[in-house]
């Protein structure tokens, strides 16, 4: 069966007017055309639609139930290309993102806030979860667009380096005679340590920083986000590796001691993944941070 649309928007004319001539002049075309696409739709389809009179046209049942449905379809298109248009505009319209805690707070809360006043009729979604995750929900169309530290070696997915991001060591008050020192491996390995859960990227990086001078660590408390960590640390229940701008006013207070090491603590590469078919709202929102 092959139907062309324009015959049923010249079928819902004649169904609307009931005449072939009326409703070749609404449509701007000749009585002939109107008179073929009305035969060509009952061929295609086998069935009668008109019933010729001397004053017009009356629909037959098929006719009726047939010219019911295509205007319920015609105005779904106008719907389809009203909510388009909006689109396009950015009045309505959504954009998922996913990104690790830390991030959040310190890199897409502000970017955010700004793109939420530009955009008021854009619905955020937001989640927070580790990297593997939010690399799954993007290849998986779940996502549009994430936020998080590298390293991430997969060919669907498209990687945007953003920034170097510094961390620390961070520890309560119970640890303040070690603040004036330059912490040794071997040193921090006898410290209890306060870490997120296996295989995080923060908790990955930390784990192959110790080991490229030859040391292993074990988590004495995991964690599933930043804010417990340094919860915990302050209550002097051992050491934390966090960003270092998450809790420079804890440290500048005095709630948190920054704990210093003989060896450079590895910089973590904060990048933007996307998928290559990315949506028109989220290629928006990832441009503020190009």
């Amino acid at each position: 069966m092959n139907i062309n649309t324009e015959w049923y928007r010249i079928f819902l004319s004649v169904s609307k007017t009931k005449n072939l001539t009326k409703a070749a002049e609404q449509l701007h075309i000749t009585q002939p055309s109107v008179s073929y696409a009305i035969k060509q739709l009952e061929q295609n389809l086998g069935i009668v639609l008109l019933k010729r009179l001397s004053k017009g046209v009356q629909l037959t049942q098929e006719g009726q139930m047939l010219a019911e449905y295509v205007e319920k379809a015609f105005h779904q298109f106008g719907a389809a290309e009203n909510s388009i248009r909006l689109l396009k505009q950015y009045k309505m319209g959504y954009v998922r993102i996913g990104s690790n805690g830390a991030i959040i707070k310190d890199v897409i809360l502000p970017v955010l806030d700004e793109f939420h006043i530009e955009y008021p009729d854009i619905r955020i979604q937001l989640l927070q979860a580790k990297t593997s995750v939010i690399v799954e929900h993007i290849k998986e169309g779940r996502l549009d667009v994430g936020f998080v530290y590298l390293p991430i070696k997969d060919p669907d997915i498209v990687i945007t380096p953003l920034k170097s991001i510094g961390n620390c060591f961070v520890a309560g008050e119970k640890y303040r005679n070690y603040a004036s020192e330059q912490l040794t491996m071997q040193q921090l390995t006898s410290l209890p340590f306060i870490s997120l859960s296996s295989g995080s990227a923060t908790r990955t990086m930390l784990e192959g920083w110790f080991a490229a001078y030859g040391y292993s660590i074990e988590a004495d408390i995991e964690l599933s986000s930043i804010d417990m960590m340094v919860e915990f640390a302050k209550r002097g229940y051992g050491v934390a590796l966090v960003t270092k701008t998450m809790v420079q006013n804890e440290i500048a207070s005095g709630e948190l001691i920054e704990l210093h090491t003989q060896q450079p603590l590895p910089m973590q590469e904060m990048c933007m993944i996307t998928s290559r078919n990315n949506s028109l709202i989220a290629s928006i929102f990832a441009e503020k941070f190009v």
